[in-house]
């Protein structure tokens, strides 16, 4: 039976002049309210211990259009508005749930260029959309089509350093499970292969930023020459967020097509529950592993498995995968990251990231048999502990596996 998904589908679009300032405008607005209402909620409970919610920024938004100095407020639609209220809601409840740090400020240089547009504040006709404030439909490129019938609840435009504009419209989309199927893969994460297969398949990394490494330090270069405030220097930036954007449109499509098979091969996947904000601390591979994009990873494959009918399982990180032989559960005392290859005494050869993806998938069966999820951390306190990729609790910086 057909499951009903809220589902963003992403297009390019090209503005045209007016509807690039317009949007332009409506970027700088959503910037200035939201540090706006920031500043007012952090005064208000460091000055006055009050707290202010969305309807008194709200309010706030209201008084602040009427005076001389954002008076410009006015002249862009006020739902974009309206939205960033609510995102600096959503941002203050997620730093509550300790989900989150404090929200900062946006940077002009450096934040995210969007705007987001809900039913009232755009016209969708005949296959176009036409946006608040503007008399022409966005000339989008349709690389794909919508779902039949599918109308959008919500339009989000952005445009990224690179200077490219997007349009994300999100809609309801009906998504057929998968095919139910006995399969079932554990999956160890590492560097030298992205991912080890239980079933002992080895997919290999691209490594996309090392392979356009020597361009951006090139475009880099060329931007570090220019001075200050000019427009080569302005030009020089752009040419350096393209590269990035190459390297990141690359490594997002290998994601999505691994993750895509994954899900439709298996019922069960079992991954480590990975602490990647911690492992990037180590300074001589975070490099590594940010282009590793473990996190975008596991993201992927916990929508599309909800998507589609399966069950993704996260053992604990300290689960000693590697050490431990998948033949005749016997654990090794030392596992140095050096030994790829090893003979337990029960004369089995192990491959260290094969066997890894054994124990993690027996691992992750055994939670489930017992009803569990995401198993609980075994260590309670972690004094001096790398940040990289541990073995078990009592592993020393010496130890630790990728």
């Amino acid at each position: 039976m057909a499951k009903a998904v809220k589902r963003a589908f992403r297009f390019r679009f090209y503005p045209t002049t007016e509807q690039g300032a317009e949007l332009a405008r409506t970027f700088g607005c959503v910037r200035l309210v939201y540090n706006l209402a920031l500043q007012a909620r952090t005064e208000a409970w460091t000055l006055r211990q009050e707290n202010v919610n969305y309807n008194a920024t709200s309010a706030l938004l209201t008084g602040w259009k009427k005076t001389d100095e954002l008076a410009f407020l006015n002249e862009v639609s006020s739902v974009p508005l309206q939205q960033t209220l609510r995102h600096l809601q959503a941002a203050f409840a997620n730093f509550f749930a300790k989900r989150a740090r404090y929200p900062t400020f946006k940077s002009k240089k450096r934040s995210r260029r969007s705007a987001e547009y809900t039913a009232s504040a755009f016209r969708w006709r005949d296959g176009k959309l036409t946006l608040a404030k503007m008399a022409e439909p966005l000339n989008i490129v349709w690389s794909r089509p919508l779902p039949d019938g599918a109308a959008p609840s919500t339009v989000t435009v952005s445009q990224d350093p690179a200077g490219r504009w997007f349009v994300s419209i999100l809609c309801t989309d009906q998504v057929e499970p998968a095919p139910a199927t006995a399969a079932a893969v554990g999956i160890d994460a590492g560097l030298d292969s992205l991912l080890t297969l239980s079933t002992g398949e080895k997919v290999s990394n691209p490594r996309h930023e090392r392979q356009d490494r020597a361009r951006l330090a090139r475009a880099q270069r060329e931007l570090a020459r220019k001075q200050k405030g000019s427009n080569n220097r302005a030009k020089a930036r752009v040419k350096v967020a393209r590269v990035h954007s190459r390297i990141t449109d690359r490594r997002r499509d290998h994601l999505h097509k691994l993750t895509t098979r994954i899900v439709r091969e298996n019922q069960t996947i079992v991954i480590e529950d990975l602490t990647v904000r911690n492992m990037v601390k180590n300074h001589r591979l975070a490099r590594a592993i940010s282009d590793a994009a473990w996190h975008q990873f596991r993201f992927m494959l916990e929508y599309k498995a909800a998507w589609y009918g399966r069950d993704l399982v996260a053992v604990d990180q300290w689960f000693p995968s590697s050490k431990l032989c998948s033949a005749c559960g016997r654990l090794a005392e030392k596992m140095p990251l050096a030994v790829r290859r090893w003979a337990c005494s029960c004369g089995v050869l192990q491959d260290r990231d094969i066997n890894a993806a054994r124990n993690i998938l027996a691992e992750g069966l055994s939670v489930t048999a017992c009803g569990g999820g995401v198993r609980p951390q075994r260590m309670t306190v972690r004094t001096r502990q790398s940040p990289v990729k541990q073995e078990t609790p009592a592993a020393t910086k010496g130890t630790s596996r990728l």
